[in-house]
This record gives C-alpha cells, structure tokens and sequence, in this order.
C-alpha cells in the first residue's frame, strides 16, 4: 500500500474512534480550564507572596499551569492510537494491508503527531491567552522577549509528549500496560528524581523535565540548569526518536499478536 493510502487509512481510523477525539478535546479543555484558574488564583495572592517569589514570578508559566494533566490526555491520546489496534486484534488485518511494518508504523505516527500538533499549538496559545487575561496587571505578551518561543514551545512540547507515548505503546502493545508505566513515570518517578537532592541533576534529563524549560521566560533564582529553552526540548526530542525507534524495532522482529 503506496504511503498516502496509509496515511488516509490512519486518519479514518483515528477519527473514527471516539476515544481519541474525546482525549484530545480534554487536552484542550483541561489545559486552558486550569491555567485559568490557576492564574486567578496567582493574581488574588501576588501581593501576599515572599519577595523571593515575586523575584520568579513568570506570567507566561503560570498560564501553562493545566499543561501537567493536559499531558496526561496526550499521553493517553498516544498509547490508545498505537495500542487499540493490539487490544482489539486489527493489528492482524492492517499489517496484512501493510506488510512493511516501517511504512506502517511511521504513517500512524506522522498522521497522530499532526493532529497532535494542532491540538497542542491551539492548546497552548488558548491557555497563553485566556491566563493572561485572568492575571490582569500581572500579564505579559507575545511581544516581550521569550513569550512567543515559550507558546509555541508550549505546543511542541504537547505534542511531543503524544509521540513519545506512541513509541511506548509500540514497544509494549498493551494499553494498560503502557499507562501503567508512563503515567507513574511523568507524574511521580519523574518529580521525585527532579525534586531529591541525590538525583535531581539526573533527573533534569528526563523528557519532561527538559522538554518543559521550552516555557520558561523567566529565569529562576539559583538555577544552574546545564541547557537552555531549546536545549531542553533537544534532550526530549532524543528521547522521542529513542521511544520510536525502539517501537520499529520491536514491531519488525516480533509476529502480529
């Protein structure tokens, strides 16, 4: 099957399954709806906040406040469009389709990290915006020097976090089985490795971690992080092509199962 065709066939089927869109409609949804309310909040507490903070206080941040369960739906987004077909034994019927499982595997993920890609930029500009508005005196725009890098970054970074799961569900097939790994990973092995002492200068490296500094517009007191905004999503690109690379891998050795 010639590549376009793949490519139809695996947007008919991502949007033909209602769960993909309903994650990718939370992404948005949860994103923008806490960055709000977290801004609010920021906004009524600023005068009450140490110097210190005020010092860090970082508006365009503060907006992408919902990014860290907006990425939970990307990821949930990326494992159920690799690891559906492997639940309900279609993964039998496509590679018979499409016997080079490259074209296979790459056509599904350029077609998924596109529309992850749209959702992730309109996500992040939304959030960008309706925050700012919500932190009223506090706000900044895309005209100071960092924002418009930090919102755009803000998209990639969403967008990012869907590949690599895809890679992931690649790799391991089962749904529960890769969000039993991937949702412990990025929300609590990846904050306590960031956060201890003994691990926090490995933990940096993570994909999360470094994928994330892309948002940053003002720097932290104290910090001596070793890369910069783009350095950072460099490190979770390398660990993006890795998650896919070991997908394709393990699809062209292992049967259709």
């Amino acid at each position: 099957m010639a590549a376009v065709q793949v490519i139809r066939s695996e947007w008919t089927k991502i949007r033909s399954v209602a769960s993909t869109v309903w994650t990718l409609s939370l992404a948005l949804v949860v994103t923008v709806a806490l960055g709000m309310l977290i801004s609010a909040l920021s906004r009524s507490q600023y005068g009450d906040m140490p110097v210190r903070e005020r010092l860090d206080f970082d508006p365009t941040v503060i907006s992408f406040a919902g990014m860290t369960l907006g990425q939970l739906a990307m990821i949930v987004f990326g494992v159920l469009v690799v690891s559906n077909e492997y639940s309900t034994g279609m993964i039998r019927v496509s590679l018979a389709a499409v016997p080079r499982r490259g074209t296979f595997l790459f056509g599904k993920i350029a077609v998924a990290a596109a529309l992850a890609l749209v959702v992730g930029m309109a996500t992040s500009f939304a959030a960008f915006f309706l925050g700012q508005a919500m932190l009223g005196p506090l706000r900044t725009d895309l005209g100071q020097p960092g924002v418009l890098r930090a919102v755009i970054g803000g998209g990639l970074y969403m967008a990012l976090i869907a590949v690599f799961s895809m890679g992931v569900a690649a790799m391991l097939r089962s749904p529960m089985l890769s969000l039993g790994i991937l949702m412990p990973f990025f929300f609590l092995i990846s904050n306590i490795l960031g956060n201890v002492d003994a691990t926090k200068k490995a933990g940096r490296f993570l994909p999360d971690q470094a994928g994330s500094r892309i948002m940053q517009v003002v720097p932290r007191i104290g910090d001596d992080t070793p890369y910069g905004p783009w350095g950072g999503l460099g490190i979770m690109v390398l660990w993006v092509i890795a998650a896919v690379a070991g997908g394709y891998v393990l699809l062209k050795r292992r049967d259709a199962q």
